[in-house]
């Protein structure tokens, strides 16, 4: 190990000397898909715990935070996977350091978290929907919310929501292998991660990675969020309209359906770009290294901003948050007996400003709404891996990465 040389990926790809270009090129993806993209991450996954811790208290249990705390563990998987995939590899090429990361680690883990990061991107995206068809049911069909929008059956949409990402991304395991090399001038054995048989064949690329990829992590999910979103849009406004005829559990809907229509806009705003630069690589063969790297950072803004939407949006959930982790603040906060787990049982996660309460008449405890995605894209051969959202060039960046 003490004989692997500090090699960054343009000396391997050049043999050392490089254009001004491709200086620039690589300064800007250091940044961006390296610091920016692994500061961003680590605070995801920071707020996306907080989440989880607070969403699972006993006065939070509800469908909609049981299908939230889903969301919140797919997003920080993904953000795990990030940091391990692209801003580690991004800062040894264009910095030198972790050269036992880039030569033996990375190429060993590769082949297992690039699939799992694919498997989080995939529960993300449609935990992100389903949350939008919970607030769909509750917000213009109530009558039904009661049967369909269950705590059980929240879990239940969980678990089958997981099993058919692991299933459709079942491929994506045989993809990548790892292969070694020997660098001069020491004669050091290194390792590499390369794309598999199955990964070149150009069936494979059309079908799976390009169409299959298109329709189940783009078309489908955005045509159903802008539909069911639309619905939701008009419903708050006629009820806005209405509002003192509303009752406090049409009220509270009405603040859940919001704070996740906020959820859903970061959600569109975050995964546009990523979506034009698939099409573009997919069907033109148009490959940016700057816009890739920018999409890779909005893709992890975007699975670490949920905390802050519920924070603002969210009274109960700012609450708790304080009297968990801020004690003298939060005792002030929610003092009165409100929101004692043991008193009432009332739920009031989104406020907008009021507090919005309903009471449960069997003690047991609701719910508050949000959701959102992403993609985790393999490494292509080219530089640093490609797009947390890309899958067609996904495996050059891997054979340079090492």
């Amino acid at each position: 190990m003490e004989n692997v040389t500090n090699v960054t990926e343009a000396e391997v790809e050049a043999g050392g000397g490089g254009g001004g270009g491709d200086e620039l090129r690589q300064v800007y993806e250091f940044l961006v898909k390296g610091v920016l993209l692994g500061l961003v991450s680590l605070l995801g996954i920071l707020g996306n715990v907080l989440t989880m811790v607070i969403l699972s208290r006993p006065q939070m249990r509800s469908s909609i935070n049981c299908l939230l705390v889903g969301l919140a563990r797919c997003d920080a998987a993904l953000l795990v996977a990030a940091i391990l995939i692209f801003s580690l590899p991004s800062i040894a090429a264009y910095t030198g350091w972790l050269p036992h990361y880039s030569y033996y680690v990375y190429p060993s883990i590769a082949r297992f978290v690039y699939p799992v990061g694919l498997i989080a991107q995939t529960g993300s995206v449609y935990l992100t929907l389903t949350v939008t068809l919970e607030r769909y049911v509750a917000v213009c069909h109530p009558l039904r919310a009661r049967s369909l929008c269950t705590y059980g059956r929240a879990r239940i949409y969980v678990v089958l929501i997981v099993l058919f990402s692991v299933l459709y991304n079942t491929p994506r395991f045989f993809e990548v292998e790892r292969v070694s090399d020997v660098l001069p001038p020491h004669n050091t054995t290194v390792y590499m991660v390369s794309a598999s048989a199955l990964r070149n064949h150009p069936l494979y690329i059309t079908i799976y990675v390009n169409w299959s990829y298109l329709l189940v992590m783009y078309f489908v999910p955005f045509l159903a969020l802008a539909i069911f979103n639309c619905a939701i849009y008009m419903q708050v406004r006629k009820a806005n309209a209405e509002r003192q005829r509303l009752s406090r559990l049409q009220k509270k809907e009405i603040g859940l359906a919001t704070m996740l229509m906020c959820v859903v806009v970061v959600f569109f705003m975050c995964n546009i770009l990523p979506l034009v630069n698939n099409v573009l690589e997919a069907f033109y063969g148009i490959l940016q290294d700057e816009l890739i790297a920018t999409s890779n950072l909005l893709v992890a803004i975007n699975s670490s901003v949920n905390f802050i939407i519920y924070v603002i949006f969210g009274d109960k959930f700012k609450r708790l948050f304080l009297k968990l982790f801020w004690p003298n603040r939060g005792g002030r906060c929610c003092r009165g007996g409100r929101d004692s787990p043991d008193a009432t049982h009332e739920e009031s996660f989104v406020s907008n400003g009021r507090t919005f309460s309903v009471r449960q008449p069997s003690g047991r405890l609701p719910r508050p709404a949000g959701g959102r995605d992403v993609k985790l894209q393999l490494l292509a051969p080219s530089a640093t891996p490609r797009c947390v959202y890309y899958p067609a060039d996904e495996l050059k960046g891997l054979d340079e990465q090492c």
